[in-house]
């Protein structure tokens, strides 16, 4: 099956429960909002060339002066220089540093469909200047490259308490972790190079899609993911403003030992993390200084010229979730085995809920479900993401969950029957994933999203159709970070809004992460904030032009309210 070819099934009829025969009236002339989500990409990965339109700025890699227009290095190119560390021992997430780079290391094609894994990537060169390099130099666009290295300890240090300048020491040294399958990696084989300093570019070309959209309507230069590490994490912080913990019977429970995270450096290495990788090392009770990974963190927080969020958000005796995991439920919603894979039964709140408890109606679009019998191969579990919960899954929001074809089907009914609010999660092969998702398969969904929104002239005159990523995937990001809690904040991703009612051709400073959405949705209809814990309790930011990246009331996320016409 073709899934770049949508256009072509959107006449496919896909059985649909009815949509609640009302819903309450929004507090803006937007009543629907549809969500879109690509995978691993930051801002400056996308964004590192943009020029905005007249009158507008924008920081990026251009505007900071370090690389060119034609992607060469700036006359501040140092600004993104990647440093050496030391880290043995007890882990911290800013290493002592101890040099830096001369040439960043051969980037390899680690992930990359097509490619070998295990050698450096010959068709980029061995001596690439220490900072941000151009793709698009060395292959075309939507050529699969290497994913670089994106998991949760990895990318505090990555970020290095808001320098940014141990992207490619980080994954050198830590890589994915050494707890990866039937084959553990071996300490120094991590597969990594400097592919974490790639980027597109726009004022080449790259991108044009994405960046037309930019020019027409608004974009945020100032969105971060919200959880440090991978999708997982970050799709659930789209449903709910929190993270996810490892349940027993719906409470918090102890997971099993190797599913601990320990970063701690095994003896006689620099930074090779005692229990990581995607078959161990999941969970971290961040409540007690004295689990592994937790001192460090909690250290830094304290030193914060303002107080981090709940003290850190870490509730005591809970192992929260900082991996990638599968829901426990089928599609269908019967329980799955309680692998090492799959996250137990969530309880936290999510939008699902506030949305079906005020009467707003609500679907979540997920590529390659289908009826949920038999999904595709392309189904991203992890992304259809209200199906981590048991009052989803046991109830009838379960009827919610539908295949992406579906919302082609929807969009073309009256305005009123399509559901006011709206997720949508892609294919794999084009949901823009580094290694084995093309980004110009992503830019193809996107276009086929906006223009069946627009063929629809009563539905796209009420819309606001929101483009953004799960997280950074690893790639560097030059904007400023803050750290909210324990969890992150982390680098900037994309955040685009298309629609009528959107500023044209406006770029927003306000600082954002995946509770914006969730603010914006709840200011738009009047729902409260989730739960006592959850991060659309945070005030607006207050900026001023002396610093406008930086909110003086920290921490603080804006509600996306400010790219909306008044």
């Amino acid at each position: 099956m073709n899934h770049l070819k949508l256009s072509l099934l959107a006449s496919i009829a896909i059985a649909s429960p009815a949509l609640a025969a009302s819903t309450p009236k929004p507090v803006t002339p937007i009543e629907h909002v549809i969500v879109i989500v690509g995978e691993n990409r930051s801002f400056d990965n996308m964004f590192a060339t943009y020029r905005p339109k007249k009158g507008q700025t924008i920081s990026n890699l251009l505007s900071r002066g370090i690389v060119n227009e034609d992607g060469t290095p700036g006359k501040n190119f140092s600004l993104a220089a990647q440093h050496l560390a030391q880290s043995k021992g007890e882990y911290v997430p800013t290493p002592d540093i101890t040099g830096a780079y001369e040439f960043l290391p051969q980037p390899y094609a680690w992930g990359a469909f097509g490619q070998r894994k295990d050698v450096p990537d010959a068709r980029f060169p061995a001596d690439l200047p220490n900072g941000p390099f151009q793709i698009t130099k060395y292959v075309s666009y939507g050529t699969h490259t290497g994913d670089p290295v994106h998991r949760f300890f990895q990318m505090w240090q990555q970020v290095d308490g808001g320098k940014k300048d141990l992207y490619v020491w980080t994954a050198e040294t830590a890589g994915i972790g050494p707890s990866n399958g039937k084959a553990p990696v071996a300490y120094g084989k991590t597969f990594q190079g400097g592919v974490a300093m790639g980027f597109y570019n726009m004022a080449q070309g790259d991108a044009p899609y994405i960046r037309q959209l930019a020019d027409e309507y608004a974009i945020a230069d100032n969105y971060h993911q919200p959880i440090l590490g991978g999708t997982t994490g970050n799709y659930l912080a789209l449903t709910t403003a929190d993270v996810a913990f490892f349940t027993h019977d719906g409470k918090p429970a102890v997971p099993p030992a190797k599913l601990i995270e320990n970063p701690d450096a095994q003896p006689d290495t620099n930074n090779w993390y005692t229990e990581d990788g995607y078959v161990g090392g999941t969970y971290v009770n961040c409540s007690d200084t004295a689990n592994p990974g937790v001192k460090g963190i909690s250290d830094f927080l304290k030193r914060l010229p303002y107080r981090a969020f709940n003290d850190g958000n870490c509730a005591p005796d809970t192992y929260y979730m900082v991996s990638n995991l599968d829901p426990s439920f089928s599609p269908t919603g019967e329980a799955l085995p309680l692998t090492q894979d799959k996250l137990p039964p969530q309880t936290i709140p999510t939008i699902g809920d506030a949305l079906t408890a005020k009467g707003v109606t609500w679907r979540w679009y997920t590529g390659g479900r289908n009826d949920g019998k038999t999904v595709d191969k392309e189904y991203c579990a992890m992304c259809d993401t209200q199906s981590f919960f048991s009052s989803t899954m046991q109830g009838s929001d379960k009827s919610k969950l539908q295949d992406l074809q579906q919302f082609y089907v929807d969009a073309q009914k009256s305005e009123s029957s399509f559901p006011a609010v709206s997720f949508i999660a892609p294919y794999d092969s084009i949901s823009g994933h580094p290694g084995y998702a093309m980004e110009t398969g992503f830019d193809e969904l996107l276009r086929s999203v906006v223009d069946k929104v627009k063929q629809n002239p009563e539905l796209w005159k009420k819309t606001a159709i929101f483009v953004t990523f799960d997280e950074s995937g690893g790639y560097y990001d030059s904007g400023y970070v803050q750290f909210i809690d324990f969890f992150g904040d982390g680098p900037r991703i994309p955040l685009l809004v298309i629609s009528p009612h959107a500023k044209k051709g406006y770029v927003d400073h306000t600082y954002y992460d995946h509770a914006s959405i969730l603010k914006f949705i709840e200011h738009n209809w009047n729902i409260p904030p989730l739960s006592n814990r959850s991060r659309d309790n945070l005030p607006n930011p207050i900026h001023d032009k002396a610093s406008p990246y930086l909110p003086k009331n920290r921490p603080a996320i804006g509600d996306l309210m400010n790219l909306i016409k008044d």
